[in-house]
């Protein structure tokens, strides 16, 4: 199952058996969770044709290529190469077969809307078409929150703790989808066992918490599948703005813990406090997420005049939800004071943890390019001294900061980019610039007609499309996708 294309540059061989055989996977993980969403259109007496069908299509595809890639003989091991195609084929398939429930079901009829509203499920962006969402059936709202707990920790994930014959290839798959950047243990299949069980008790955590405030389960498991994967779809056309303060601030919590690193919840459970302290990542997240919090608050306080606690409440909530790219909201931050709007906008392009659900350009960079600059400041006043930067008290390569440094210019040019082709759909610039910043860092709710009181709906499809590849490719950290459009990458 080799397939090599031919021609001046494009000569390197594909391996569709490996492609083949992951993307089968994939299909029978999506049909296994059919099964569940069948259930529950049973139990509230809700049409199950939508699901019943769904399993039926990607259930046989999957069961196929399952079938002709399992012969022991036609084994071949995973290479970086065979990473990013298959990854890159997976997501994509993912987002079409997670578009058959709206479109079977007739509450997403339109292709191009029902595979925005699933790729923004998976990719854990939270952007949303739809204008009535408490219309749809039950079972229809939990898939489009399922889809987020799914991509939250990974659909690739998933395949790689249920497909041991990848071995430790399958960790190249891993870190290019999930932006991991530690290690466990050395056997992935452990790591992903290890990351499931936190990110599952996270998620059952949260449950009990919602429910302790009154909410019901059903929408405590929704919101809770949209938290822990800072994805932000809630079953509730409001978002989080009806409940309680309890409810918001249970949900602040977790958001801000599923910004995390998981791997430092492991080192707590092994009691290595150490490895947790000297993790410069983690303070400066807390630092990042104190300083916007209490800039927001001072002017939902001072200018806006609000009672201190819901100022904080408001203030942090949106922050916490935008940094960890989250997206629930409690208010319509567009109403809140000019330079508040702004510290929003800018804080779409901060992102979690790695090794966390959130995206964005992700904190340690972050943290990176700020001891750069410090380090020049240095240079400038002493030209001839030798300043390594530092991470979490060593010694940063130079070949890894400059990868660093590139990745944030790439990711600034990228977003230029996509939003030069959004405004020429005949989006203002408010719109276009943020509607790119939200979907590439897979956070939700915009600025200006996309802000939390407002939706993606009334973007042409052209539109949506190109807002669809930069989630898929924001979610994959862009040079996964980016790199299968150069020469080297097809070269022998």
């Amino acid at each position: 199952m080799w397939f090599v294309l031919s021609g001046e540059t494009m000569h390197k061989a594909i391996n569709f058996h490996i492609i083949f055989k992951v993307i089968g996977r994939i299909l029978l993980i999506i049909s296994g969770f059919m099964l569940l969403n069948i259930l529950i259109a049973l139990f509230y007496s809700e049409n199950i044709y939508p699901f019943s069908h769904t399993f039926l299509y990607t259930g046989s595809l999957g069961l196929f290529l399952f079938i002709i890639t399992f012969r022991k003989d036609m084994h071949h091991e995973m290479t970086q190469h065979d990473a990013y195609i298959t990854v890159t084929v997976a997501w994509t398939t993912i987002g079409i077969a997670g578009s058959l429930p709206y479109i079977f079901s007739g509450g997403i009829p339109d292709f191009v809307n029902a595979c925005f509203e699933s790729v923004s499920g998976f990719t854990t962006t939270g952007s949303s078409i739809l204008t009535d969402i408490e219309a749809l059936p039950k079972s229809i709202l939990f898939w489009r929150s399922l889809t987020h707990w799914i991509g939250g920790i990974g659909i690739i994930l998933l395949v790689i703790i249920l497909m041991p014959s990848l071995k430790m290839s399958g960790y190249q798959m891993f870190t290019l989808e999930s932006s991991l950047q530690e290690k466990i243990k050395p056997k992935i299949r452990k790591v992903g066992l290890r990351l499931f069980y936190i990110y599952l008790t996270l998620t059952i955590a949260e449950i009990i918490f919602l429910m302790a405030g009154g909410m019901n389960l059903f929408e405590s498991t929704c919101h809770a599948f949209g938290t822990v994967a800072t994805g932000g779809f809630s079953p509730k056309n409001d978002s989080i703005a009806s409940y309680s303060p309890y409810i918001q601030y249970v949900i602040m919590v977790f958001m801000l813990l599923a910004g995390v690193n998981f791997v430092i919840y492991y080192y707590l459970i092994k009691k290595e406090f150490n490895r947790i302290t000297r993790n410069e990542e983690v303070k400066f997240y807390l630092g990042v997420l104190f300083f916007v919090g209490t800039s927001l608050t001072l002017a939902l306080y001072f200018k806006m005049g609000k009672p201190l606690e819901e100022a904080f409440r408001e203030a942090y909530f949106q922050a916490i939800s935008i940094i960890t790219c989250t997206g629930f909201a409690t208010a319509d931050y567009l109403k809140w004071p000019t330079f508040a709007i702004l510290i929003i906008f800018l804080s779409m392009f901060f992102g979690g943890s790695t090794g966390s659900t959130a995206g964005g350009i992700k904190m340690v960079r972050h943290l990176i390019l700020f001891k750069n600059v410090k380090r020049r400041i240095k240079l400038t006043m002493h030209p001839n001294a030798v300043i390594p930067i530092k991470l979490n008290n060593n010694h940063l390569k130079e070949t890894t900061n400059t990868s660093v440094l590139t990745f944030i210019t790439i990711y600034i040019f990228v977003f230029i980019i996509g939003s030069l082709l959004m405004t020429i759909t005949g989006l203002d610039i408010a719109t276009s610039t943020s509607s790119i910043a939200t979907c590439m860092a897979g956070i939700g709710p915009g600025i200006g007609d996309v802000g939390p009181a407002g939706n993606f709906a009334a973007i042409t499809d052209t539109g949506k499309i190109i807002l669809i590849i930069f989630m898929i490719l924001g979610r994959l950290e862009i040079y996964t996708i980016l790199i299968l459009f150069t020469r080297s990458f097809w070269k022998d």
